[in-house]
């Protein structure tokens, strides 16, 4: 892990033409899910749409559900274990599926308003932070 912590890891959230974001996946959240999101990175995949609430990118990862709940803040980043989706959520809401909390976007999460679904996105450790 490059600037890496043993508690967190700082990724790029990479909207393919449009812009970039730093989030950070906390592993202290579900040390299980982010060790295997962390060993499956790059992620790469199409956008999808909640509600003009949050964007998610479908992965090939399996997990459980850990501690979850369904309230989430304009930033918070989500795994939903239905669609083995991680979302990344730029407004308050609350969502009808259970969720686990792993990570928070680090920079401005309302430029995600401007994700249209089917973009191409990429998430993948930062280096050289």
């Amino acid at each position: 892990m490059n600037n890496q912590s043993i508690s967190k890891m700082l990724l790029i959230l990479e909207i393919k033409d449009k812009f970039k974001v730093k989030c950070e996946l906390k592993r202290h959240l579900s040390p299980a899910l982010v060790g295997k999101i962390y060993r499956a990175l790059p992620l790469n995949g199409n956008s999808h749409i909640i509600a003009n609430k949050a964007i998610y990118i479908e992965t090939s990862i399996e997990s459980g559900l850990g501690k979850t709940k369904r309230e989430f803040k304009k930033g918070d980043i989500t795994y939903l274990a239905v669609g083995h989706a991680i979302c990344f959520f730029y407004t308050d809401t609350n969502v009808s599926k259970d969720m686990t909390y792993i990570g928070r976007i680090i920079d401005e999460p309302e430029q995600l308003k401007h994700v249209t679904a089917g973009d191409e996105i990429r998430f993948y450790e930062a280096t050289g932070l």
